[in-house]
């Protein structure tokens, strides 16, 4: 099943949901770092969380990012989304190994331990909105969770999984979003509660073949569930050389001389891909030349 994000409404527009699966992108993003199975599935979290949110935005350029700073031996992890789709991340530490949790699950929070998570909108204006709360798990879902009741005041629930292959691939990936609107009323607030309590895990569903059109079915299917748009999402990394060169030019004249004059080449590596940029001196006399 490719990766894909879907909107819905329900309870007379009461509720707004959204729901995706995102196994592909969550692998991907495993494939460039080279994580470890816990930092796989809390990178893949985030991913997904960060792909949702992005498809909350308005406009065509407007750009979300989810950072981490934490005191566990992950440090902290960034995710970059957009309006459309595309969501692309780095660990700080892709490589923690830690114990089962009580539970036997992969210890996301004791990988991430205390920390702050940042959500950061870029919409064009002169400044971008900025919202921080403290970590409340350090389970990714329950922070975000968190993060729209105190920031931005709408009671929501956050449901986001990731299952590993034996060989530490991943097996299965998803989440959903749902979110009451002001004028929600008492039975309809009841009700999700209910049907959010019985949910074992996101993971759980997706072993049994929901979709995310399903993931929100099991939720809302009784109250009037209306699926309002679909659209593809992947990991998308825009770096490029150009993008590159606009980096280099910005650290100033002087810095550019004295890289000139160490006459090595100097190589640039993408945080999100991994992707490297070799630059030889003559290339950064070209620079200064132009």
């Amino acid at each position: 099943m490719k990766d894909y994000i879907v909107r819905a409404a329900a309870a007379n527009h009461q509720i707004r949901a959204f729901a995706m699966t995102s196994r592909e992108l969550a692998e991907q993003a495993r494939i460039y770092h080279n994580t470890s199975p816990i930092i796989t599935a809390a990178l893949g979290r985030l991913l997904t969380g960060g792909a949702m949110m992005g498809a909350m935005m308005k406009g065509e350029h407007d750009l979300l990012t989810l950072q981490i700073k934490c005191s566990g031996e992950a440090k902290g992890m960034t995710v970059t989304a957009d309006s459309r789709g595309n969501v692309k991340g780095y660990p700080h530490v892709p490589d923690v190994m830690l114990p089962p949790n009580a539970k036997g699950k992969l210890d996301v929070g004791g990988a991430l331990g205390p920390g702050i998570l940042s959500v950061i909108k870029d919409m064009g204006l002169r400044d971008p909105y900025v919202g921080q709360v403290a970590l409340q798990t350090s389970e990714i879902a329950e922070d975000l969770t968190y993060y729209f009741a105190t920031s931005e005041q709408v009671p929501s629930a956050v449901g986001l999984g990731v299952l590993m292959n034996r060989d530490n691939t991943v097996k299965q990936a998803g989440g959903f979003i749902i979110q009451l609107m002001p004028f929600a009323e008492e039975s309809v607030i009841g009700a999700l509660e209910e049907k959010i309590a019985g949910i074992t895990s996101v993971t759980d569903l997706l072993e049994q073949g929901l979709s995310p059109e399903g993931l929100l079915e099991r939720i809302l299917g009784e109250q009037g569930l209306t699926i309002t748009d679909r659209m593809p999402a992947k990991y998308r990394c825009d770096c490029s050389r150009e993008r590159v060169t606009k980096a280099i030019v910005s650290i100033g004249v002087k810095d550019i001389q004295e890289m000139i004059e160490e006459n090595e080449p100097i190589e640039v590596n993408c945080q999100f891909c991994d992707k490297h940029y070799i630059f030889t001196p003559e290339d950064l006399k070209m620079l200064l030349e132009n």
